[in-house]
């Protein structure tokens, strides 16, 4: 076996032209005279000779895990190649470095109640009282066989815990690493520029500063063909920031499941998981999803800004007399308020200004939420989680027994959701939840088309309001602006009108990434059902004829919201144009 080897790499190197390689007589050993066919090797390069022995003990490693195979197959038990697979610190931890040692055994994969366990001698009873351990405390156990080789590599794992764990608590970004960035970028084109310099290590931090510093609300880090695509979401638009090496993808991809907890190895799975980006001051929640594509993984990292949940009515950008609705709506014993809109609309935004609004000592309020993305004060939240069937039907049955005054349900998916909303609202509680329909009046059918009867949406709802979100216009940079005839005619806009006011749009800036535009606002629609709305609810009409009354009662589309906002040189007509392309009357 070890002459044939040799011969083996004599014909690669010399094949490769790495070496010389002679064949000659041994002065101590027979010559060649007396045994002409036995060759005796000599390798004048010391570097490659190195490399050879190198090589010899890598070809060797890779015959023992070979043969650990064959034995793992005859044994029937699975095969693990621990040096080449990532070690999940969660996992590890589970036993001691001593007793892997002691026993021959370590942990190096967990999935909820499910352990990875490898060993190199699966008839050790240690083996077993440990297996015994772990099923006591409700573990499915597998066990698996590993050369003696690996199981070393996965002791040395033992000393990067504690460096894991560190970064698994969060990036530390202090005040001083953000204001160096402060007033440096004029535009995304600055940023990408230095992104390019930033070496892989320090890679992240910088786009996590620089989002921060931008207003981002999402880092887009997408895997193509040849790079990779950075994107920053601001102020609800996406803007490509850079195309970064294909080379650096496994290093950035590695780096970010690692902070966020994820499984480094799994790369054919959408994953979930979240970081804390650490201020001097304060701290920055992350939450991170990833889900795999063509040419690796699409990573997504939602900026979780704590100061929406500081917004009051006021804040959110609606006009006095909405205000003023408003608050008697969120102010009622009982019924269901109905917030809807497409996904990043701010509905979210919206129902917690409204529990913030009515947060008092003496309420009790519970949510049922998918995820919990801000933490409230004197409120109860729910998280759902289907893996252990605690869904949203599941936990609102179970919060019911709570005695709650105010419910808020993240968002009605099915009709079991749908129908206990509609029995808490019928028994004293005041129900906040949101739906995805394109204006107020469809939630009503919606709910219908589900499965609710008609009487008991009419009888529960009490008000429905359709939103969304379009930019502000930058107030460093704003200058008059005259609409054309074509968004004139869009908007319904009157000349006489606009002769008593200016109308504004952004020129472009460096305090607004020379968009025009900084910020964003709402802008609504209130659709208040009364008896007359309630009697066409149990006729069955056509959402078309909840609109036209509702038109009628006083209500305004979002569009004319919108109006309303451009006049008072809040955001721009492309803008409101671009935002309520489907509101028609």
């Amino acid at each position: 076996m070890k002459n044939h080897a040799i011969t083996s790499w004599v014909i690669f190197f010399r094949s490769f032209v790495i070496m010389k390689i002679t064949f000659m007589s041994d002065d101590t050993n027979t010559s060649p005279a007396d045994d002409p066919k036995k060759p005796v090797l000599h390798i004048t390069d010391e570097e490659t000779a190195e490399k050879l022995k190198y090589r010899m003990h890598e070809m060797d490693l890779a015959e023992k895990e070979k043969q650990t195979q064959k034995i793992a197959g005859t044994l029937g038990l699975p095969y693990i190649e621990l040096g080449k697979i990532p070690i999940l610190p969660d996992a590890i931890s589970l036993i001691s470095e001593e007793k892997a040692k002691k026993n021959n055994v370590l942990c190096f994969d967990r999935d909820e109640d499910k352990l990875k366990l490898a060993t190199t001698k699966p008839d050790n009873p240690a083996i077993q009282e440990t297996i015994k351990e772990f099923e006591a405390k409700d573990y499915h156990v597998e066990i698996y066989l590993v050369s003696a080789y690996g199981f070393e590599k996965g002791l040395y794992f033992y000393k990067t815990v504690p460096k894991i764990k560190e970064l698994q608590r969060g990036i530390s970004i202090n005040q001083e690493d953000l204001d160096k960035f402060k007033g440096q970028f004029s535009d995304f084109k600055q940023i990408a520029e230095k992104i390019r310099k930033v070496s892989t290590s320090e890679l992240l931090t910088f786009m996590v500063a620089t989002a921060i510093e931008s207003r981002a609300s999402d880092i887009h880090v997408e895997a193509e063909e040849k790079g990779i695509i950075v994107r920053y979401r601001v102020d609800g638009i996406l803007h490509e920031i850079v195309d970064l090496p294909r080379e650096i993808w496994h290093k950035l991809d590695s780096r970010i499941k690692l902070i966020s907890a994820l499984k480094i190895n799994v790369e054919d799975k959408p994953q979930d998981g979240s970081f804390t980006i650490k201020l001097q001051n304060d701290k920055i929640d992350v939450r991170v999803s990833t889900i795999p594509t063509n040419y690796g993984e699409s990573i997504v990292m939602r900026i979780l800004d704590k100061t929406s949940l500081l917004l009051g009515l006021g804040d959110l950008g609606f006009f006095s007399d909405q205000q003023e609705l408003m608050s008697h709506l969120i102010s009622l014993p009982d019924g269901i308020f109905l917030v809807t809109g497409p996904t990043g609309s701010g509905k979210t935004t919206t129902l917690y200004a409204c529990l913030n609004a009515i947060n008092r000592p003496d309420r009790k309020i519970i949510t049922v939420e998918d995820p919990v993305e801000y933490q409230l004060s004197g409120i109860n939240q729910v998280q759902v989680n289907p893996e252990i069937d605690l869904t949203f039907a599941a936990a609102l049955r179970s919060i019911l027994r709570q005695a709650p005054n105010i419910i808020m349900i993240g968002e009605i998916r099915d009709l079991e959701t749908a129908n206990i909303a509609v029995q808490s609202s019928l028994t004293g509680h005041l129900v906040f939840s949101t739906l995805h329909t394109n204006d107020a009046p469809s939630a009503v059918t919606r709910l219908i088309d589900m499965g609710v009867k008609p009487f008991l949406v009419a009888s529960s709802c009490r008000a429905i309001m359709a939103q969304r979100l379009v930019r502000k216009v930058c107030q460093k940079c704003k200058e008059p602006y005259t609409p054309t005839p074509y968004e004139m005619q869009l908007l319904k806009l009157d000349p006489r009108e606009l002769e008593k006011t200016t109308i504004y749009r952004g020129r472009g800036c460096p305090e607004c990434g020379k968009t025009g535009y900084r910020g964003r606002t709402g802008i609504y629609e209130i659709f208040e059902l009364n008896d007359e709305v309630r009697q066409l609810i149990y006729e069955h009409v056509s959402s078309n004829v909840l609109r036209a009354r509702g038109r009628e009662m006083g209500m305004r589309t979002l569009r004319e919201d919108g109006v309303r906002k451009i006049m008072a040189g809040i955001t721009t007509a492309e803008e409101v144009i671009s935002i309520t392309q489907g509101d028609e009357d």
